[in-house]
């Protein structure tokens, strides 16, 4: 079967990454606010000769620093969702870059919820013959559902079978 035919379609593909709202150059510009505000604060007391106090607050800029480096690097984290008539592929990227696959048949996929009345859809699984698979798990729920809206509609055109000309 060759790479153009219909069964071989893609139907439904997304990637989905966690959301970041702070990039990357504003991440530096808030580290150069947090530690000018930390000068301004530990000068008086390195004045009055209170110096641990300076030590301290270049700790608390230190610390930031390395939560946020934490937090770029676990966006590194993705997931791949690609639909065919024929395949449903799931592949998760951690953020070390180490990789995990699962491939289903959309004839048999069923997509499992947990919504909260007040939260909104709390997960969203792949599951089918026995396998469940999370997916979208780092999505807020709103996003969630709108990935799982679109994932069971294309879902359902995979159902109707690959469509020949």
């Amino acid at each position: 079967m060759d790479a153009s035919s219909p069964a071989q379609t893609q139907l439904f593909s997304a990637r989905l990454t966690p959301h970041r709202s702070l990039s990357r150059r504003h991440f530096h510009l808030l580290l150069i606010i947090i530690g000018l505000a930390g000068l301004a604060t530990a000068l008086p007391f390195l004045l009055l000769g209170a110096w641990p106090v300076a030590g301290f607050m270049g700790l608390d800029v230190a610390l930031i620093y390395v939560a946020f480096r934490a937090n770029f690097r676990d966006a590194r984290a993705y997931e791949d969702v690609t639909l065919t008539p024929l395949e449903l592929h799931l592949a998760r990227v951690n953020a070390k870059g180490a990789r995990a696959d699962w491939r289903f048949n959309p004839l048999w996929v069923r997509l499992e919820r947990e919504e909260d009345e007040e939260y909104g859809l709390q997960k969203l699984a792949v599951a089918s013959r026995g396998m469940q698979v999370e997916v979208a798990h780092f999505l807020a729920p709103d996003a969630k559902a709108e990935f799982a809206s679109d994932l069971a509609r294309a879902l359902a055109e995979a159902r109707r079978g690959p469509r020949f000309n």
